[in-house]
């Protein structure tokens, strides 16, 4: 088995110190997933006979595509060390999924924003008329005007699943882009012994 030198042993270690970012990219992006899900206020909002689904649709996604990304990150570091092409044109077509999946998720929320938020406050409105769920759900959100809080209390975790998901996006590219040129590497070493 030939060994890459030079500038493509640096982009093996490149390709494992991306593979751990990475591995911790999906951590976090489980992390806003499941912070999401049993977050005290959605949970409280969310929960209950009639709830809305939609919300956490988008949220399962983050939980699924969270966990893949860790996954993937280990095994992309199994096959940077290894210099496996095999584990390396793996982790790019896994890349490759996760990251259509993410963006599918991203775009589905983006698009579903005002549905979603017109689902939830339909239900809060629904709850509230009633009388059903009321104490849990107007400890939640009667500090301010229903509709509005609900509304602000979307918008404000859509940016940071945006900005999550940006961040994700940009360094998924730059390990496709490494895992293709330790690939090639591999190849052609081996093709001159």
């Amino acid at each position: 088995m030939g060994k890459v030198e030079g500038g493509m042993k640096c982009v093996k270690y490149l390709l494992f110190i991306f593979n751990f970012i990475f591995w911790l990219m999906g951590s976090l992006v489980l992390a806003v997933g499941l912070w999401l899900r049993f977050d005290p206020e959605t949970v409280a909002l969310l929960n209950g006979d009639g709830a809305p689904d939609t919300f956490f649709y988008g949220v399962y996604i983050l939980i699924i595509a969270g966990s893949l990304v860790m996954l993937v990150g280990f095994f992309g570091c199994c096959g940077a060390i290894r210099e496996s092409q095999c584990l390396l044109g793996s982790f790019f077509a896994c890349l490759l999924i996760i990251f259509g999946a993410e963006v599918a998720a991203g775009v589905f929320g983006f698009l579903n924003k005002d549905k979603i938020i017109e689902d939830v406050q339909n239900y809060y409105i629904k709850s509230y008329n009633d009388n059903k769920n009321n104490t849990m759900i107007q400890n939640s959100y009667h500090r301010v005007d229903c509709e509005v809080g609900i509304k602000e209390f979307f918008n404000s975790k859509l940016y940071i699943i945006g900005y999550v998901g940006i961040g994700i996006a940009g360094v998924m590219v730059i390990g496709m882009i490494f895992s293709m040129v330790l690939c090639c590497a591999i190849r052609n070493s081996r093709e001159i012994m």
